[in-house]
């Protein structure tokens, strides 16, 4: 079972006991601005299931964040097998709790998860998709050094594809 520790935080695999917690970002529609919907439980417990069944199968997903002092959850951060245009890629991914935006969780854990990506995993390539008008996500992308590296369509939305390499 993967435990990924941060200054502030602790990262550990999701299981179905998270769907509350989840909950509390899929049922914020300002936090889901930039999905195409809101969540409902049932889409929660598919997402974890989803998760399960990556760590399973490649060894990665997305984690849940805790707070070290609380153990208060305050998002998910992970690596997630993703095809782009036509091709498989890993991607670090990150949606937090808005009570919790804008304190450098995100990158603190991003940063985190891109370091596990190469030095446990021996990734070359990590790639963050993001919707076009997510400025906040970008900003998490460029922080721990991604760079844009093509714009393209992900379910027929306008999607940026930031990049870094080892």
């Amino acid at each position: 079972m993967i435990r990924i520790e941060t200054e502030r935080m602790t990262l550990r695999e999701m299981n179905l006991q998270d769907e509350k917690r989840l909950m509390e970002i899929f049922s914020d529609p300002i936090a889901m601005q930039y999905y195409t919907s809101t969540k409902t439980k049932e889409e929660a417990q598919k997402w974890i299931n989803w998760n399960i069944k990556n760590y399973e199968n490649y060894g990665v997903g997305l984690w849940i964040c805790e707070l070290k002092e609380t153990g208060t959850f305050v998002g998910q951060c992970g690596i997630v097998p993703q095809m782009v245009d036509g091709k498989n890629e890993m991607e670090i991914g990150y949606l937090f709790v808005r009570n919790y935006w804008h304190r450098g969780l995100a990158t603190e854990a991003a940063l985190a998860v891109r370091d596990f990506g190469w030095k446990k995993l021996q990734l070359s390539r990590l790639i963050s998709m993001i919707y076009e008008r997510n400025i906040p996500s970008i900003k998490v992308a460029e922080r721990i050094g991604m760079s844009l590296d093509k714009e393209t369509l992900i379910k027929d939305r306008p999607t940026l594809i930031y990049s870094i390499e080892v």
